[in-house]
């Protein structure tokens, strides 16, 4: 009869539980960020026709880039860049893997947006980005293997550009008591939870000037922590 109580009790959790929490219900980028998120966006982001399609619904405009090489070495196929539905990355259209660019939808409208609406009475027009691309190691990792930039399947964020004409960095204001810290470490620790990995000032001196968001093997928010593995 225990055993009975409990295994009604969980189905009754599970029917209850909404679709961001559960991993088998469809992705969409109006879902809020939940306990399934990072899941659902790691399993579309393997199937690029489906991946593709989940931006498109969700109003996102993703682009092929063409097949990215240095000099014939971290060969990527299939990465893109947003051209519409999100506020514009500056620089324009940098080239990264379809899952990147659905986890940074994800995390621009289930967390940007609403909290640059909450905390700093704004609307984010753009975002300021420092590279997805990068043929290179792990920086401080000894030689462990090869960085998620190599594969196009990250984003370093550096600030964002408001409608009122204010911009919010990293460099500057991710320590603040105001406002603007508020936002950026809020933003970065949801940003845990959509990304594989989230580094930001609070992982080491690498990382002062900016948000690192990839989609790496991993689980979520694995490396979101003020002390862990080398960079990214």
């Amino acid at each position: 009869m225990v055993l009975l109580a409990l295994a009604l009790a969980v189905a009754l959790a599970i029917l209850r539980a909404p679709p961001e929490d559960l991993p088998w219900t469809p992705l969409t980028l109006d879902q809020p960020i939940g306990l399934a998120t990072h899941w659902k966006i790691a399993r579309v982001g393997h199937d690029p026709a489906l991946c593709r399609q989940v931006l498109l619904r969700g109003g996102v405009a993703f682009r092929a880039a063409g097949v990215l090489s240095d000099h014939g070495a971290c060969e990527v196929r299939g990465a893109g860049g947003v051209y519409a539905g999100l506020p514009p990355l500056i620089p324009a259209h940098p080239a990264m893997t379809c899952a990147e660019a659905l986890a940074l939808s994800v995390w621009e409208r289930q967390s940007v947006r609403p909290r640059a609406h909450d905390l700093l009475g704004a609307e984010v027009v753009a975002v300021d980005q420092l590279g997805t691309y990068a043929c290179r190691d792990i920086r401080g990792g000894g030689g462990v293997g090869m960085s998620q930039h190599a594969f196009a399947n990250a984003i370093d964020i550096s600030g964002f550009r408001l409608g009122d004409g204010r911009r919010v960095t990293v460099a500057a204001h991710y320590h603040n008591a105001d406002p603007r810290g508020t936002f950026l470490r809020r933003i970065y620790r949801d940003g845990c939870r959509v990304f594989g990995s989230a580094l930001g000032p609070d992982f080491n001196a690498a990382h002062h000037d900016h948000l690192h968001l990839d989609m790496g093997p991993w689980t979520a928010g694995y490396t979101c922590r003020a002390h862990g593995p080398p960079a990214a």
